[in-house]
């Protein structure tokens, strides 16, 4: 998961741009579903999540090294203007 916190009044721009990005995620071994979640807003931004599911750590991190992942990426700083801070990577393993 990665947490952002996106400025008040910026939320629809930045729910768009993830919607218009082509995550090459489908083309990824391991990858099984991608959720962007809105959070609670705050006097100064509203938190989103995004969530994906995978099914090894190691089929993540080949991810993280790949073209797709490059590509998914590219031109990410152009919305600079929408983040409160850098987003934040929280990383889980199911455990049960």
């Amino acid at each position: 998961m990665n947490r952002f916190e996106i400025l008040i009044n910026s939320e629809d721009v930045f729910e768009q741009v993830w919607r218009d990005r082509d995550s090459h995620l489908n083309k990824v071994e391991g990858f099984k579903n991608f959720n962007l979640i809105r959070g609670e807003t705050y006097e100064d931004h509203t938190l989103y999540v995004s969530h994906s599911t995978w099914r090894s750590k190691e089929d993540f991190t080949n991810w993280t090294k790949s073209e797709a992942f490059r590509q998914a990426h590219r031109g990410a700083g152009e919305n600079k203007g929408l983040y409160l801070g850098h987003p934040i990577f929280e990383g889980f393993e199911v455990v049960i």
